[in-house]
């Protein structure tokens, strides 16, 4: 989890290391649209816009803009769908390019098809035609609706050095739910004597959040608590660890009474959090090797509306045969 302006969040982060080839980027984006898909978004709720840094880089070093130059300029058109195109003007102004290089870079960058830019670059640039693979396995994955050229798609962050992506929200103008790309480069900043093909994506919680509410698609997710176990007291503490452990070991989802508390209490809490049973560790069954077990949910323990759970104790079980 992180610190941001929502206070904390958590990220999904996933890599692929390695791999030089765009089959990483579309496999990336697979699982990204896997998941979307799991939640009953579809390409009518999301976007994915793609680009490359290395034809960005073409096109901006026919305009002179080279070195350090590059990546402040990137910085800028980062924003290019997110601020007027007047204030990029401005910006990039402000970097010291001339006022008609400013236009034609914001121009070329809000192109919409791989067939216009192509007028801006050589037929055969091979970084083209790596963009163009990388759409042609989107197709054959039959994700094709979900991914769209464009060129304002810079990920401003300086380490980019390939095909880079980011996925929008079509309904709300500028809200960007995720986003990723290549960076070859990265890990000889941190001692890799060569270049590593790398690519990646981050992926947080709260604005995909947001996307899901606006949609009333945030599924009601009642407690997954199969058993909860309960000591009759402290003294009991050590056979209810060994209880849940082993209930734990069979697949089961365990939770345990952390402190000593009234059994009637426990038994509500129980209830309260949807367990299925509750198991009960106390000194004079465990003592003949038995715990006490109280199915919940199949309509013991209440007769009109009243909680039976003092009285209805559920069945002895032996340990041995837990399950």
């Amino acid at each position: 989890s992180t610190q941001s302006t929502w206070g904390e969040h958590y990220q999904w982060n996933m890599d692929i290391i390695g791999c030089k080839f765009v089959t990483a980027e579309a496999e990336l984006l697979a699982a990204i649209i896997d998941f979307l898909q799991s939640t009953g978004l579809t390409a009518r709720d999301i976007v994915i816009k793609v680009n490359s840094r290395k034809i960005l880089q073409g096109v901006l070093e026919r305009q002179g803009v080279t070195g350090d130059l590059f990546g402040k300029v990137c910085v800028v058109v980062d924003k290019l769908e997110k601020v007027p195109a007047s204030e990029i003007q401005s910006e990039l102004e402000g970097l010291g390019l001339l006022p008609a290089v400013a236009r034609t870079i914001i121009g070329i960058l809000s192109m919409d098809s791989l067939a216009q830019l192509k007028t801006e670059l050589s037929g055969d640039d091979p970084h083209l035609k790596e963009l163009e693979t990388f759409f042609q396995y989107m197709e054959a994955y039959g994700l094709g609706e979900w991914v769209q050229f464009s060129p304002s798609v810079v990920r401003g962050l300086v380490y980019y050095t390939g095909i880079v992506f980011e996925g929008f929200d079509r309904r709300v103008k500028g809200r960007a739910v995720f986003g990723g790309g290549r960076y070859d480069e990265l890990l000889t900043k941190f001692g890799s004597p060569q270049p590593v093909p790398c690519c990646g994506f981050g992926f947080g919680d709260c604005v995909i959040m947001d996307v899901l509410n606006d949609r009333k698609l945030i599924p009601d997710l009642p407690p997954a608590v199969e058993d909860i176990v309960i000591p009759f007291n402290e003294s009991m503490r050590l056979a209810a660890i060994k209880v849940a452990t082993r209930l734990r070991l069979q697949g089961r989802q365990v939770d345990i009474a952390l402190d000593a508390r009234k059994v009637k209490n426990s038994f509500s809490y129980a209830d309260r959090i949807g367990a299925v049973r509750v198991i009960f560790v106390a000194p004079d069954e465990w003592e003949d090797g038995n715990v006490r077990v109280k199915e919940l949910r199949a309509g013991e323990g209440k007769e009109g509306g009243k909680d039976k759970t003092e009285t209805d104790n559920g069945k002895v079980v032996s340990f041995n045969d837990l399950a």
